[in-house]
């Protein structure tokens, strides 16, 4: 298969899987159409493919660790819910939709998100069947820290106690290694993990996740400078509107386009000891000039 070809195939079983999360489940008033309406809306599903992707890399099978994919993309999802609320980002549109809270209200909003944060580790220790139990106690570990106040929990804090303020870059750095970065890292680090990769390929996987991550962010700052909002589906220039320092404050546009080619560069060096790392340096290189 050529890369589209593998990541396309790769996405339609991470929504195939999704789709089926909670087909079962008793009605609970609307909060589980409140969740699949936000976590069906599409998107480019990197996290999971980054697991299901890091996991044949490391000689595992894929389809073995898809509970575990759609978990951190439930935990993705349920952060884009919370970042969208009046009381944080307060946006109107997400994917090109109505955002959670403009569709079903806050309440039921931040109890979709809550939903979801939760059904991320059910969904994933129900799938735990023929993986090594510590394997799977390891990569659930490693995802809720990556997912709590020393990760992605603490890095919107950080985002939201900088609004208004000039912040540095180590500053922007740790916000941003905490807020997109830890989950992404989690997400590729989990299918090592389960796949049994030693501490080497685990701190190979790491470092290539941190560098992908860290460029994602920078890009994603570049877009919500120069992007096409109708491509984006959600508004530019948020950050301007909220006062915040990101990489292109402190860099420039020309800066940050560089640095997403050095980091770029790097994640694929960080790949040279694995036999097949094809696919996972092709994305890296996909995402650092993506327009969406």
């Amino acid at each position: 298969m050529t890369y589209r070809e593998q990541y396309e195939a790769d996405k339609a079983m991470v929504e195939e899987a999704l789709k089926g999360a909670f087909r079962d489940r008793a009605p609970r008033g609307d909060i589980y159409d409140a969740m699949n309406y936000s976590l069906l809306a599409g998107g480019k599903r990197l996290r999971p493919i980054l697991t299901l992707e890091t996991c044949r890399l490391c000689g595992g099978d894929p389809m073995a660790v898809m509970p575990f994919a759609c978990a951190v993309e439930m935990i993705h999802t349920y952060s884009l819910i919370h970042d969208d609320l009046p009381c944080m980002d307060d946006d109107d549109l997400r994917r090109g939709r109505p955002t959670n809270h403009k569709v079903y209200g806050e309440a039921t909003a931040v109890l979709a998100g809550d939903g979801l944060l939760n059904a991320a580790f059910e969904t994933a220790l129900a799938g735990r069947a023929g993986l090594e139990p510590e394997r799977v106690l390891e990569a659930l570990d490693v995802l809720a820290r990556a997912a709590g106040a020393d990760g992605m929990v603490g890095g919107q804090t950080l985002d939201m106690a900088g609004e208004g303020r000039a912040l540095n870059q180590a500053d922007v750095e740790e916000l941003q290694r905490l807020k997109t970065g830890a989950l992404i890292a989690a997400a590729a680090e989990m299918g090592c993990i389960l796949a049994g990769g030693g501490a080497e390929e685990r701190k190979a996987v790491r470092r290539y996740a941190s560098r992908l991550g860290l460029a994602f962010q920078i890009r994603d700052d570049m877009l919500d400078v120069t992007g096409d909002a109708a491509l984006l589906g959600k508004p530019t220039g948020s950050d301007a509107r909220g006062e915040k320092t990101t990489f292109v404050t402190l860099k420039g546009l020309d800066g940050c386009a560089a640095l997403v080619e050095k980091l770029t560069g790097e994640a694929a060096a960080a790949l040279e000891g694995f036999a097949h790392p094809e696919f996972l340096i092709s994305l890296a290189r996909s995402l650092a000039g993506r327009m969406n």
